[in-house]
C-alpha cells in the first residue's frame, strides 16, 4: 500500500510540474515572494485579454458576468466562505488598509498586535498614531517564539481594544502564528479580528469561521499561484450586517441614491473599487480552482516537509544560522549566515538558476533585532517542488559560502 502511495504522489508530482513551464527553466524556491503559476492560469489571461481585444474592456467584462461570479464562489472556497464574502483589490496591503479604515479610529481607540506583523501593517499602526492619535499595543511573544494568547487574553480583559489585527505568517520567518486561539479571544471579547493571510492562503486549509476573524486579506501572487497585481478581502457576515464599509468608498461599493444620501452593496464588493484588472482575475480563478483540485491538505504537507528539510539541510552548513522559532512551521525556512549580506547570496544563487529572497532588517524589525539577524535568506518551497531541489540549492549555496563573501555596497 505505502509503494502504491508513493507512486501516486510521484505521478501528481510529475504532473504539477508538467503544468508549470517554468519549473523545466529554474528551481523555484521564492513561493512567499510570488510562485510560479501553471500554464491554466496564463492561458485564463491570455483569454480573457484576446477577447476583451475583439469586443471592448467594459463588453468583455458584462459578456462573463456569470463567470466572474465564478470566480468569487472559488476563491470563497480557499477560504470556506461564500463569493458574497469575498472582494478583490489591487494587492493584500490594500485590501488590510481598506479593512482597517472601515473602522473610525481616534486617539480613544487602540489596536492591538503583534511582535511579527508584517512592515506595511506595522507602518499603517505608526501612521495611525501619529496622525489620529489610536495607540498601538504589541502583545508579547511566547518563550517558543510567537504572540502569547494568554498575553492577548490579559491585554483585552485590562485594555479593552478598538481592533485586533495579526499577520498569520511573517513575511521573514516560518512562524504561522497561533490564529485560530486569537480568534477564539476576539469572538468571546467582541473585540473586532483583522488577519493577515497574504502568506497563509494556498499553502494550508483556511476556515474563516473556525479562525473567528471578521476580515481576513489574502494576495494571488504567493501560495495561491496566482498573477501579481491582485489581493483580495473576506468580510464577515456580521460585518456586512452591521454597517461596515471602507473610509472612501467608490461608486462600484455605494450606489449615489439622493444628493447627500448613498447605499452600500450588499456583499464584501462594497470594499472594492470600480476598476481592476479582469484579465488577472480570471487567472485568480483559475489559479484558486486548481489549488482546490491539489487539495490545500496535500499543499500543506508537501510544502512543510519540504521546508522541514530545508531548515536540516541548513543546519549542517557552517556560518549559517536558521532563524524560524515557534511551534508551528510553515512552508518558510530563513537563515542569517554569518559574513554574508543574504542579498548577495541570493543573486549568487540566482545566476545559478536558483531562485530564493532576501528580507532585510527594514521588513521585520523587531523579530529580526531579536534574532541578531541584520538580513536572512528566505527559501519558501511549494508542493510541486522536489527534495533534489533543495538538496540542489543547497550544494550550490555551500559552493557560494565556499567562494567567499561579496563585497558589500
Amino acid at each position: 500500500m505505502a509503494g502504491t502511495v508513493a507512486r501516486d504522489l510521484d505521478r501528481d508530482i510529475l504532473g504539477w510540474r508538467q503544468d508549470t513551464p517554468g519549473c523545466s527553466r529554474v528551481t523555484h524556491l521564492n513561493n512567499a515572494g510570488a510562485a510560479l503559476s501553471p500554464g491554466v492560469v496564463r492561458k485564463a489571461i491570455n483569454e480573457h485579454l484576446d477577447l476583451e481585444s475583439d469586443v471592448g474592456g467594459y463588453e468583455a467584462a458584462e459578456m462573463r458576468s456569470a463567470e466572474v461570479r465564478e470566480v468569487y464562489a472559488a476563491l470563497g472556497m480557499l477560504l470556506g466562505a461564500r463569493g458574497e464574502n469575498v472582494g478583490l483589490m489591487q494587492n493584500s496591503t490594500v485590501a488590510f488598509a481598506q479593512a482597517i479604515s472601515a473602522f473610525d479610529l481616534g486617539p480613544k481607540d487602540s489596536i492591538l498586535t503583534s511582535q511579527d506583523d508584517y512592515a506595511s501593517n506595522q507602518i499603517m499602526y505608526l501612521s495611525l498614531a501619529q496622525k489620529r492619535g489610536v495607540r498601538v499595543v504589541r502583545a508579547p511573544d511566547a518563550p517558543e517564539g510567537g504572540i502569547d494568547p494568554e498575553e492577548v487574553r490579559r491585554l483585552v480583559a485590562r485594555q479593552r481594544p478598538t481592533l485586533i489585527a495579526l499577520t498569520w505568517i511573517p513575511t521573514n520567518s516560518g512562524l504561522v502564528q497561533p490564529a485560530e486561539l486569537i480568534g477564539e479571544i476576539c469572538q468571546a471579547s467582541e473585540v473586532p479580528y483583522l488577519l493577515d493571510a497574504c502568506q497563509a492562503v494556498g499553502q494550508m486549509p483556511i476556515d474563516v469561521t473556525r479562525l473567528g476573524c471578521d476580515f481576513l486579506s489574502g494576495t494571488a501572487r504567493k501560495f495561491v499561484r496566482g498573477p501579481r497585481g491582485l489581493g483580495f478581502l473576506y468580510v464577515s457576515d456580521r460585518m456586512l450586517e452591521g454597517g461596515a464599509y471602507p473610509l472612501l468608498i467608490d461608486m462600484h461599493g455605494a450606489t449615489w441614491t439622493e444628493r447627500d444620501r448613498f447605499e452600500l452593496t450588499p456583499d464584501a464588493r462594497r470594499f472594492e473599487t470600480w476598476e481592476f484588472a479582469y484579465a488577472l482575475m480570471f487567472g485568480l480563478g483559475a489559479a484558486a480552482r486548481y489549488a482546490l483540485d491539489v487539495g490545500l491538505e496535500t499543499a500543506r504537507d508537501r510544502s512543510w516537509d519540504l521546508a522541514t528539510y530545508v531548515r536540516e539541510r541548513l543546519a549542517g552548513l557552517s556560518g549559517v544560522r536558521v532563524l524560524d522559532r515557534g511551534t508551528k512551521l510553515c512552508a518558510i525556512a530563513t537563515a542569517a549566515i554569518e559574513g554574508w549580506h543574504s542579498r548577495d547570496v541570493k543573486l549568487a544563487l540566482r545566476r545559478r538558476g536558483i531562485n530564493t529572497s532576501s528580507p532585510e532588517r527594514e521588513d521585520a524589525v523587531i523579530d529580526m533585532d531579536a534574532k541578531h539577524a541584520t538580513s536572512a535568506l528566505r527559501i519558501s518551497p511549494h508542493y510541486y517542488n522536489t527534495r533534489e531541489e533543495i538538496d540542489t540549492a543547497v550544494e550550490a549555496l555551500s559552493e557560494v559560502l565556499a567562494e567567499g563573501p561579496s563585497v558589500l555596497a
